[in-house]
């Protein structure tokens, strides 16, 4: 799939740029705390959801305002300005969508649910909460808060063990990375404050969309306890639990995150095998259980090192591997 990019100009000025993959029926994807279309796209276990969930939709997502690639304001964060944001995305595609908010996104998606109902086909929340304050004690939320205002680079590990505890040391090591490309420190403060802010309880009853809450039940970053709010909050929602405690989506078992997501929206649940490999990852993986490295495997591919890598990870991701050398064996033993 190619990514294209966008941008949407608010009435005040402020730019918001958005991304798109596939074609058809939308699907907007509100996004967590911090976001970078393009270094998120270059991820290759992000991307793999991306790829997996749009497959014979349209996948909108946008940086908010401050993030990635959409240039920091002045104005404070807020839910309104949250909704402002989301509203010109929504004012760009111009016909109703199905809108799925993850993280902090997820009470964004309620409130815009509630608000606008003739917009939202069908209403996903993945690890979401309703009310902010509850997420975390006051004490642990000072200390986080101040850890990424005071030391960016100390708080990002710190907040990337929570989000992605199942991930190995290098992933978490890049996710650490990305999360310090996606904004300043000041504005990571800012929009982690108001992710703990954010109450959407009086909206809850307010929305008409068939709502599926999925969530995972180790959840370190939002408690499970949230999930079963939303769900009785709002009428007639489907909950959805799965095993693992990885906060991120695309982190843990990524793929039956898709299936769940995917046969709520009614599409297509594809039935791939688990070792059908592509004759390139084929390769790779060959060379893999060699011992090359990276660099070596780029040496003979005729190819850079990154794609090397993103072979690997992917390679990595399909088979459900959390290393080269279980790759190896694998490969071996067939």
């Amino acid at each position: 799939m190619r990514q294209r990019l966008d941008r949407v100009v608010l009435a005040d000025g402020t730019v918001v740029a958005y991304a798109s993959i596939g074609a058809g029926r939308p699907l907007v994807y509100v996004m967590g705390w911090l976001t970078h279309l393009r270094l998120g796209w270059e991820l290759p276990a992000e991307r793999a959801l991306y790829e997996a969930l749009g497959q014979g939709i349209r996948l909108v997502r946008y940086d908010r305002a401050g993030c990635g690639m959409s240039a920091a304001v002045d104005r404070p964060a807020s839910l309104a300005f949250e909704l402002e944001q989301l509203g010109a995305i929504a004012a760009a595609l111009g016909e109703p969508f199905d809108l799925m908010g993850t993280s902090m996104g997820a009470p964004v998606a309620v409130a815009w649910a509630a608000a606008h109902p003739e917009t939202v086909r069908r209403l996903v929340l993945y690890g979401g909460w309703v009310r902010g304050g509850e997420v975390s004690a006051p004490g642990v939320r000072n200390h986080v808060l101040g850890l990424v205002e005071s030391h960016w680079g100390l708080g990002s590990d710190v907040l990337t063990d929570i989000f992605a505890p199942d991930a190995d040391r290098s992933t978490r090591a890049e996710l650490a990375r990305y999360q310090r490309a996606c904004s300043s420190a000041a504005t990571a403060r800012e929009l982690l404050a108001l992710s703990y802010d954010i109450d959407v309880s009086d909206s809850l009853a307010q929305v008409r969309a068939p709502a599926l809450v999925v969530h995972r039940t180790g959840d370190r970053a939002a408690p499970v306890s949230q999930a079963h709010e939303l769900a009785a909050g709002i009428s007639g929602a489907e909950l959805v639990l799965l095993p693992g405690r990885s906060h991120l989506p695309f982190a843990g078992d990524r793929d039956e995150l898709v299936r769940v997501v995917r046969r709520f929206l009614g599409l297509s649940v594809g039935r791939r095998r688990a070792d059908e490999l592509t004759p390139r990852q084929r390769e790779v993986a060959e060379l893999v259980s060699q011992g090359c490295t990276n660099r070596e495997i780029a040496a003979r591919l005729g190819i850079d090192e990154r794609s090397a890598e993103g072979h690997v990870e992917r390679i990595r991701l399909r088979l459900g591997f959390r290393s080269r050398a279980q790759i190896a064996a694998w490969f071996s033993g067939r």
